[in-house]
């Protein structure tokens, strides 16, 4: 499965504020849990801020990639957020974060996972592809910026 496929326009979105850390994830696990049925809010947030406690996330050049296993997924989820102002999320280059792409797995799916991670990571890495999510001004657009470069339609 490739990461282009995960992303949904109900689980997109561009925020205008979020305080903290724990808020932002807070906020990502309802809008996962929205989506769903099978899976509380709860479960999620402790899912990703166990993760958390592991390491951040946080990768670098305002980037995070929340992450996580979950017993009983059928198959990998995702959700992407841009922030319209970036939070401290303890990155390892200690800027603060605008850009935060969750990954849920089954919890068996452990070379899925490796492969996920890697193809986001090697797309999140392109400087132009970050500079195109972060002009974007609505969730429909911060959506159609993502799946067409996640599908090659923009060249690199």
């Amino acid at each position: 499965m490739s990461i282009n496929h995960l992303i949904t326009p109900s689980r997109t979105y561009c925020w205008s504020n979020t305080s903290s850390k724990k808020r932002t994830l807070e906020k990502i696990s309802q809008v996962v849990s929205s989506s769903q049925a099978n899976l509380s809010e709860e479960h999620i947030f402790n899912i990703l801020i166990d993760r958390e406690r592991l390491g951040s996330t946080g990768i670098g050049k305002g980037i995070a990639i929340p992450h996580g296993r979950i017993k009983n997924l059928e198959k990998p989820i995702a959700c992407l957020i841009k922030l319209n102002t970036p939070i401290d999320f303890d990155a390892i280059d200690n800027q603060p974060v605008d850009i935060l792409f969750t990954l849920l797995v089954p919890e068996e799916s452990d070379q899925e996972h490796l492969d996920l991670l890697a193809e986001l990571a090697s797309l999140l890495s392109q400087n132009d592809f970050c500079t195109h999510l972060r002009n974007t001004t609505s969730s429909e657009e911060l959506f159609s910026v993502f799946t067409d470069w996640a599908d090659n339609k923009v060249p690199a």
